[in-house]
């Protein structure tokens, strides 16, 4: 039996670096599962397009699609730009969308290795306060995602984490920074991107990390990110597995 094509849906940015970084995360998931085909699209500024890859897997004769939605929360386009796209995909395909990214241990792992990477070291924790600054999103699930991501965190065993936002919520990232600056055993500030790849609001959060210690990197193509990838592909396959025997 044939798998599933995986096929990761980015966002999609005008900054050549998000496409670049994207690739690199779809390869290095692509090798920990050796002989699947992975694809990559993008819904929007970049190619190849989700409509268009999906046209080119039919006419390969491909029937079986994971769609992942390469997304951290389950916001506006886990929820309705990427299934409208996949209604319009060639009748001959079957599609199953995995579940979004996070939450996830995976992903806290990523936070920390980023941090690690910045500079800091385990020892650090109990006197290091990190915002963890997320793109933002005005849907409630996708906030209150962010913050039990926070908490999740925290319980690491980081001094204080407080969420924020480059875009739709409040705080800022600058706002986070100082609100930790008061924070009783907080000596150092971090902050630490809860994104996966460059672009427009990545760069305000690192404007807005001007005030802290660390400015970690994005999450980008990490070994756990590429992990997860391949985890939540398995979950869906699973999944459909499942469904196809209940119904047989």
């Amino acid at each position: 039996m044939n798998r599933p094509v995986l096929l990761v849906i980015a966002h999609g940015s005008r900054d050549p670096r998000h496409a670049a970084t994207v690739q690199a995360l779809v390869r290095r998931a692509g090798a920990l599962r050796p002989g699947l085909r992975v694809e990559t699209a993008f819904l929007d500024f970049n190619l190849p397009s989700v409509t268009g890859v999906l046209d080119r897997l039919a006419a390969d004769g491909v029937r079986d699609v994971v769609a992942l939605p390469l997304l951290l929360t389950r916001a506006f386009h886990a929820k309705a730009d990427i299934p409208a796209v996949l209604r319009q995909a060639p009748a001959s395909l079957r599609i199953r969308q995995a579940e979004v990214l996070g939450p996830s241990p995976l992903l806290i792992s990523a936070v920390e290795r980023r941090l690690y990477e910045a500079g800091l070291t385990p020892g650090d924790k109990s006197s290091t306060g990190v915002v963890l600054a997320s793109a933002g999103s005005s849907d409630p699930e996708a906030i209150a995602v962010i913050a039990e991501t926070a908490r999740e965190l925290r319980r690491t065993g980081w001094c204080s984490v407080r969420p924020a936002f480059a875009s739709a919520s409040l705080p800022r990232t600058e706002q986070a920074v100082q609100a930790l600056r008061t924070d009783p055993g907080v000596r150092r500030v971090a902050v630490a991107p809860y994104v996966i790849a460059p672009g427009r609001l990545p760069d305000r959060i690192a404007a807005g990390a001007a005030g802290a210690d660390v400015l970690a990197d994005v999450l980008g193509p990490s070994p756990e990110l590429a992990a997860l990838l391949v985890e939540r592909y398995d979950g869906a396959v699973r999944a459909s597995e499942r469904m196809a025997a209940a119904a047989g």
